[in-house]
């Protein structure tokens, strides 16, 4: 059995309310990390989880309190490497990502070696999500946790809830900053450090390792005294991150603010992290952009770029993605935790809601090895036979995709007008309305693999126009 790789490379985005079209907050991201790597589902009941962890993925190991909130979760198929339950919303209606993969320069390091036994990605959600009522919450404690214990990695998070979204960034073997994002603006992330100046005076807009300036000030780590530019001290600049990472930063920028990044390169170093949009977005448009890569540009990997300009950057959306989600808060009448199995410019965004009791069952089935009862190799296997003939089958999908994000959206609304007024009556109606909408998408899905499959059999490279009186 091959290992999950230690660094998942991923792609996020958060919105603010104000910057919403409906008034939503939304965090988003792809975790990518290996092409056939299955993700499950699932609900963790209240109290499910024990009062002491211990990773699988190295040596960290925490007491945790002895109640726990329910929440929604997406684990590996297999615990052997660790659980990475990446992404969910609890009881309490807290939204949390976890995590897009950072990196801390040499000279932090140094001075801040990363800890072996510290904690990873594989166990912040677990160790967090069950135990904190509001964002700010989470920031606090997966704070705490870094401080105490370390960490092995530089990561930033994603958290959320019905008034506010912050993104925390670790640097460093302990050190951390989170700011909360305004609500009248957006940001994408991909594989940086990019949260910018600090205002430590500004404790409704920052938190922060109580002693990172002096941290900073006594190994001689700031290139600017005259301010405290995290990314700057902190991060990477070099030619990896123009090529892997800034193009993705700019592509989002290109699509959510126009008017305003016209200048910007995709290899640029000084994007900025905070930006407003020029227009309200959509959960739509949030998914465009984890599902895209560089349409309208001559970037696109299966674009009309010369071979050159198709595969100088990485795209976002890409075969490495194991599923993509878009946890959706202050949404009336309920939050909404969305799910896209396998790579998301070839699958759906398939809506659950977040008071759930129970996931379908195909969604909690699947290993590594292919297998028809598992929802994550359902919408595998499309990409998998559509890659094998783009030209023929990419507009028969996208026609496909767009039929069940209609459908969807009507059974969504229909469901949201249904919903009984009764609390101990929601948690039932949720899993069936979620339940159906996810079985709508499998079995259109199902049903365009048998015709993918069937109209592929004339395209092998075996053929030849047969004489019709033959």
């Amino acid at each position: 059995m091959e290992n999950k790789s230690k660094y998942s490379a991923c792609t996020s985005i958060i919105i603010g309310k104000k910057a919403s079209i409906d008034g939503t907050i939304m965090i988003g991201r792809n975790e990518d990390a290996k092409a056939s790597w299955p993700k499950h589902f699932v609900i963790r009941q209240r109290n499910e989880i024990i009062n002491h962890f211990k990773s699988n993925d190295n040596d960290f190991e925490m007491d945790l309190p002895t109640t726990s909130a329910r929440y929604t979760a997406t684990p590996e198929w297999t615990d052997k490497f660790g659980v990475f339950e990446e992404a969910g919303i609890n009881e309490f209606n807290v939204a949390m990502s976890a995590t897009e993969s950072a990196y801390s320069n040499v000279r932090v390091l140094a001075a801040d070696p990363l800890v072996s036994t510290g904690i990873t990605e594989e166990a912040m959600v677990t160790v967090v999500l069950p135990f904190i009522s509001s964002a700010r919450e989470g920031v606090k404690r997966l704070g705490e946790i870094i401080e105490t214990h370390g960490t092995n990695e530089s990561n930033g998070i994603l958290f959320a809830d019905d008034n506010e979204a912050w993104y925390l960034e670790t640097a460093g073997g302990h050190y951390w900053v989170a700011q909360r994002i305004p609500d009248d603006s957006y940001a994408v992330v991909a594989n940086q450090l990019s949260i910018q100046e600090i205002d430590f005076n500004d404790s409704e807009q920052f938190m922060f390792h109580a002693d990172i300036k002096d941290f900073v000030d006594n190994n001689n780590l700031n290139p600017n005294p005259n301010s405290f530019n995290f990314r700057k001290i902190f991060g990477t600049n070099d030619a990896s991150d123009s090529v892997y990472n800034t193009p993705r930063v700019w592509y989002g920028h290109r699509l959510f603010s126009p008017n305003g990044v016209s200048d910007e390169s995709p290899e640029s170093s000084e994007l900025p992290f905070i930006i407003k949009p020029s227009r309200l977005l959509s959960v739509e448009d949030a998914q465009t952009y984890l599902s895209s890569h560089f349409q309208g540009t001559p970037y696109d990997p299966i674009g009309t770029g010369s071979e050159k300009e198709k595969h100088k950057y990485r795209p976002i959306s890409l075969a490495k993605t194991q599923e993509s989600h878009i946890l959706q808060m202050n949404r009336i009448p309920a939050n909404l935790h969305w799910l896209s199995l396998g790579v998301s410019a070839q699958s759906v965004y398939v809506p659950f809601y977040a008071g759930i009791t129970d996931t379908p069952i195909r969604y909690q089935r699947g290993k590594q090895q292919y297998d028809s009862d598992s929802e994550y190799w359902n919408y595998k296997l499309a990409g998998v036979l559509i890659d094998a003939h783009l030209h023929q089958f990419s507009k028969p999908l996208a026609d496909l995709q767009t039929s069940i994000n209609i459908k969807m959206r009507e059974m969504l609304k229909k469901a949201d007008l249904g919903l009984p007024t009764r609390n101990n009556e929601q948690g039932a109606y949720f899993t069936e309305k979620s339940a159906e909408i996810a079985q709508y998408s499998s079995s259109r899905y199902q049903e365009f693999i048998k015709q993918v499959i069937t109209e592929s059999t004339d395209l092998s490279l075996l053929n030849f126009k047969t004489d019709a009186n033959l």
